[in-house]
């Protein structure tokens, strides 16, 4: 029996061989196709507007998210183009194509990263189509579409969606996320101020917020503009925006209460610290609030050091801090401005809508 193996055992080798090679190619197709290996299980994506910074995280992060497979991916500034060649660092095969590509329809969900009122149309018909989205514009993150229309400027055009849109603040809404056709990604700024002012706006117990937020050069987006351009930022630091920023109507919706509000730019890449003064009327009770609110969270961070831009940057975590004398509050707070303010957020709202882990794909360590 042993010498009739030996005998046909090259028989055996080239079978096996040649079923080796071929699931290796199997797999190089698929990897190359999508810069990982797809599984039918997994989530098909597709991100729209993957050129500015925001869309470009989410396209990092879905390269290599563990259980979401890249299918389409829209760039009008790089269309025709393969990704691979656009951004080297991710080897993946696909071309950008066109907003209007049929592709998009056959994805779960599409990442929709278009500037302020140009995307609404287009996440409109994606809807309508029975594809779930994310939004990461500020279309759809006003309860009042009044207010919106009196922030932009404009009439929104799909009112209807906003009705069912859902507010993308992972901690905080869970349950209706992962129902959700429509979410709205939270803006940065917002992001950096609602998480450990909302608990507190929540029990009623604080006043008079003032919000004073800085944040790094990429928060502008990808353009070119002499006043974000290395002379301008380097070696200075400025404000801008007092009374007209369009966070400001956002964190006073949210919350609930009016919250005045003044950005300012930083001369590094990225990364938000926005410290947080208000009245308080139980210093005691805040702090117990703030203590418990983020117990188990992976991604939110009550510490009792003050928090720096540098534990945060480039992880999805939000780290903040409270100090309190009599009936005067601070709050420190930091976020990386485009993974929890916009791309890990918004990555993290996908987990929760198809029910995976939701540190699934995401960083939670900054470099050391």
């Amino acid at each position: 029996m042993f010498v009739n193996c030996f005998k046909n055992a090259h028989k055996y080798n080239i079978r096996i061989s040649v079923a080796f090679f071929a699931i290796m190619y199997y797999n190089y197709i698929r990897i190359n196709q999508y810069g990982q290996k797809m599984k039918s299980s997994n989530i098909k994506v597709g991100i729209i507007g993957a050129n500015g910074y925001a869309g470009a995280e989410v396209l990092r992060l879905i390269s290599s998210h563990p259980y979401a497979d890249l299918i389409a991916v829209s760039s009008r500034a790089n269309l025709g183009k393969r990704v691979r060649d656009v951004f080297p660092a991710l080897p993946c095969e696909l071309v950008f194509t066109d907003i209007t590509d049929d592709v998009f329809k056959s994805c779960n969900v599409v990442f929709v990263a278009l500037p302020q009122t140009v995307g609404a149309i287009t996440v409109g018909a994606l809807i309508d189509n029975g594809v779930r989205v994310i939004d990461l514009s500020a279309d759809y993150r006003f309860d009042n579409i009044d207010t919106y229309n009196n922030v932009y400027g404009v009439t929104h055009p799909r009112p209807d969606l906003n009705d069912i849109a859902v507010y993308g603040l992972c901690e905080h809404n869970r349950d209706d996320i992962k129902k959700a056709k429509l979410v709205a990604n939270p803006g940065c700024y917002v992001t950096s101020v609602l998480l450990p002012m909302y608990p507190l706006c929540e029990n009623g117990i604080v006043s008079d917020i003032i919000a004073d937020s800085k944040s790094g050069a990429s928060g502008a987006g990808r353009k070119s503009d002499e006043a974000y351009s290395f002379c301008s930022l380097d070696e200075n630091f400025k404000a801008y925006g007092l009374f007209t920023h369009r966070h400001a109507p956002e964190m006073s919706e949210k919350l609930g209460v009016n919250v005045l509000f003044t950005p300012h730019l930083l001369p590094i890449k990225r990364g938000i610290l926005s410290t947080v003064y208000f009245n308080v009327t139980d210093a005691e009770k805040a702090q117990n609030i703030l203590n418990a609110a983020y117990a188990n969270e992976p991604f939110v961070t009550y510490a009792q050091t003050l928090p720096e831009i540098a534990q945060v940057a480039h992880t999805n975590r939000c780290v903040f801090s409270a100090r309190f004398d009599g009936t005067k509050g601070i709050i420190v707070s930091v976020i990386d401005n485009l993974l929890k303010g916009a791309a890990g957020q918004a990555v993290q709202n996908m987990n929760i809508m198809f029910g995976l882990d939701e540190r699934s794909g995401l960083p939670l360590y900054a470099p050391i």
